[in-house]
């Protein structure tokens, strides 16, 4: 959930920082209902993951990042419970979307049905996209829109503000999903779950994690340059150090999923640590 927490911040601040005074009260019902969907998602991902065998046959996840949470495989939730559960969460955040978006205006409604189609779509059947290779992409478009709607939240129009601001993030946040995917690529594989991961070679995917993380770099200095987001971003851009150290664990140790546990926690900091620093900065250079 602290992903979620993350990219809320980010899209208040970036509102803050185009001059919108902080609504306090909707920048806190946003957060709720932003991680009651990022909620249920993760229980339905659990409950589709069960039903295809790729939690029960994974011998080789990393815990507690990979492998799900196996609430079912140790017989917490059953298959049933879950699933329930799970479209309870997206209930529950459909209607209080609703009701903030009558607070708001209508464009929350686009963000919020786009969002959480993404994010069920992402391993529901029919569409299964991990499965199909189109995961990193939900991914990263399911975390820009958390920022994007937020920024909605306090603005009450669009603004390519948001994109701004939350592009990079997202891009990191990308990166943390396909890094987890390695230690469960076997079982991934062995399930018929064929995420970019699994179809690419090895080595060929690591080389993509490093492609994310340039990506994400890339895009702060252009935006700082043109003006969209202050000078000082720059700074936001260090912690992608921590990327680049992960980087060449994940390029090390590929074939051995059981040494990528130090990759993982680097790519969790660098991810949180550029949220964090972008928000102070962000706030520090309030118009």
């Amino acid at each position: 959930m602290s992903a979620t927490l993350a990219a809320t911040i980010l899209g208040v601040a970036g509102a803050m920082y185009s001059g919108i005074p902080l609504q306090l009260s909707t920048a806190i019902f946003t957060l709720l209902f932003a991680v009651l969907v990022h909620a249920g998602v993760n229980v339905l991902n659990d409950y589709f993951d069960a039903l295809s065998g790729t939690d029960a046959c994974n011998t080789e996840r990393l815990y507690p990042f990979t492998g799900g949470s196996r609430f079912i495989q140790n017989n917490v939730l059953s298959l049933t419970q879950t699933m329930y559960f799970g479209y309870l969460l997206l209930i529950a955040a459909i209607l209080g979307g609703l009701w903030l978006m009558l607070q708001v205006g209508s464009g929350l409604f686009l963000v919020g049905v786009t969002g959480m189609f993404i994010g069920w779509a992402y391993s529901a059947s029919p569409l299964r996209l991990n499965s199909r290779g189109f995961g990193e992409l939900s991914v990263l478009l399911g975390f820009l829109g958390v920022v994007i709607g937020a920024d909605f939240v306090q603005r009450r129009t669009f603004s390519f503000t948001p994109v701004a601001v939350g592009l990079p993030y997202a891009l990191l946040v990308t990166n943390l999903l396909y890094i987890n995917q390695f230690p469960d690529r076997k079982a991934d594989s062995a399930a018929g779950k064929r995420n970019l991961v699994v179809r690419l070679s090895l080595q060929s995917a690591a080389w993509l994690y490093l492609l994310l993380a340039v990506l994400a770099l890339l895009w702060i200095a252009v935006m700082a340059w043109v003006g969209y987001l202050p000078a000082l971003a720059f700074i936001s851009a260090l912690p992608l150090l921590f990327s680049l150290r992960a980087f060449r664990v994940l390029h090390q140790f590929a074939v051995k999923p059981e040494k990528l546990l130090p990759a993982i926690k680097l790519t969790l900091a660098s991810m949180l640590s550029h949220a964090l620093l972008l928000t102070l900065i962000m706030v520090w250079n309030i118009q």
